[in-house]
């Protein structure tokens, strides 16, 4: 429904010759949507692998890939926005799931309030609108009622601030960035990123068994201290496994750090 086959189709062609197309008729929105009429109903894994088996019903096909997305605090600094990406694949005829995910830092997602008058100029520049699409809605009451979604024009945008600032409780109007792929052009970039990853994973036979899918499943914690010798909190170790056999694999750190800094050990720097 969002085009994120532009992003998501030249790694799988580049990586592993598979063609991406969409499952034509599917409403993806019957599973959530961010502008809060419909709830997503489970995790983000849960939902992309319900999307992913519907598409390949419809599709008739027993490969399928789906992502899904949520905005929000950063997990390790909250003050700030993120991106949390995740795409997975789905094998019937091997019986593998592989998943991958990103959280992207470089995400617009921001909102703000307006009053009519007020003005919206250094908000629509830092979002990056009307290249970024916006959605409006009243700011106190039902948030659904005078929503408009996909706003890219600046004679649409000023005709819904208005619309919804006359039914909202505090004459104010609440702008989001619209976080659909096809209206937000930066999140669609962050999309080619993770579907390059998972089309690489993809593409990464297991060491044991030779299926696909070989790639890093999580980290060890654990890392030795430069002055005490004590263990840390920080990546000590990199875990690889594989989807199919179960092989898994302890790999050193990629930055080839081997030692954390007594500024991060809790005995040396409490």
């Amino acid at each position: 429904m969002h085009g994120k086959e532009r992003a998501i189709a030249p790694p799988f062609a580049d990586h592993l010759g598979l063609i991406v197309r969409p499952a034509l008729g599917l409403d993806t929105d019957q599973l959530g949507t961010f502008s809060g009429e419909v709830p997503r109903r489970g995790t983000m894994l849960e939902v992309a692998l319900r999307k992913a088996r519907l598409g390949m019903h419809i599709a008739g096909l027993p490969l399928g890939l789906a992502s899904e997305g949520t905005f929000g605090p950063h997990p390790a600094v909250p003050f700030f926005p993120a991106g949390m990406e995740l795409l997975v694949f789905v094998d019937e005829v091997r019986g593998l799931v592989v998943h991958e995910s990103l959280v992207d830092e470089a995400t617009n997602f921001a909102h703000c309030v307006s009053a009519s008058g007020d003005t919206l100029a250094p908000f629509l520049e830092r979002v990056g609108f009307p290249s970024h699409g916006l959605i409006v809605r009243p700011n106190a009451g039902d948030p659904l009622v005078a929503l408009t979604k996909g706003i890219t024009s600046r004679t649409n945008l000023e005709r819904a601030v208005r619309d919804a600032a006359a039914v909202s409780a505090d004459g104010a109007a609440r702008l989001e960035t619209d976080m659909r792929a096809h209206l937000n052009p930066t999140r669609m970039r962050s999309l080619g990123v993770l579907a390059e990853r998972l089309a690489r994973r993809l593409a990464t036979p297991c060491p044991a068994c030779g299926a696909p899918g070989f790639g890093r499943t999580g980290t060890r914690s654990g890392l030795i201290c430069e002055e005490c010798g004590e263990p840390t909190d920080m990546v000590a170790a990199e875990l690889f496994g594989c989807p199919a056999c179960g092989h898994r694999d302890e790999r050193a750190r990629g930055d080839g750090l081997s030692r954390a800094p007594a500024r991060s050990c809790p005995a040396c720097n409490p």
